[in-house]
């Protein structure tokens, strides 16, 4: 098989709560969830190298090819997870926004223990804080309102 003349690297840290952050992801259904993201990310074509996260969002990072539009991807994802997800609780939905910050290959092995710190982390940090912290640290600006 024929590798090509087309070589990529791109890794990104999604982020993404369900609608109105609500802690609807029960730790019965949780491992079941990540898995089901994992696999939808497969089934669009990336590869899942971490997924994680508490009872109102996840984190995921994930590796795309440069045919991925990041906006298309992620609509698919959450349409997806959201109607398996409702099988367990008929109220879950995905909230429309998410984040999403581009990982250099120096950075991926400390966001993947990041993500898979999740429940330790969230016992001293809210989702908001989280986030907050995430944009500070990306210089991303944002209005606190859609937070």
């Amino acid at each position: 098989m024929e590798m090509g003349s087309t070589y990529h690297q791109m890794n990104y840290h999604l982020v993404f709560s369900n609608k109105s952050r609500i802690r609807i992801i029960g730790a019965e259904w949780k491992e079941q969830h990540h898995a089901y993201l994992g696999g939808t990310v497969r089934g669009l074509d990336g590869i899942a190298k971490a997924v994680g996260g508490v009872s109102e969002h996840v984190h995921i990072l994930v590796s795309l090819t440069p045919s991925h539009r990041v906006a298309d991807f992620m609509r698919e994802l959450k349409k997806a997870t959201s109607v398996w997800a409702s099988g367990f609780d008929r109220r879950f939905s995905w909230q429309e926004g998410y984040s999403v910050f581009a990982v250099g290959m120096d950075a991926t092995d400390k966001v993947r223990e990041y993500i898979e710190q999740q429940e330790s982390h969230h016992h001293v940090m809210t989702y908001i804080e989280e986030l907050q912290r995430l944009f500070k640290e990306n210089k991303i600006q944002y209005d606190p309102k859609y937070l």
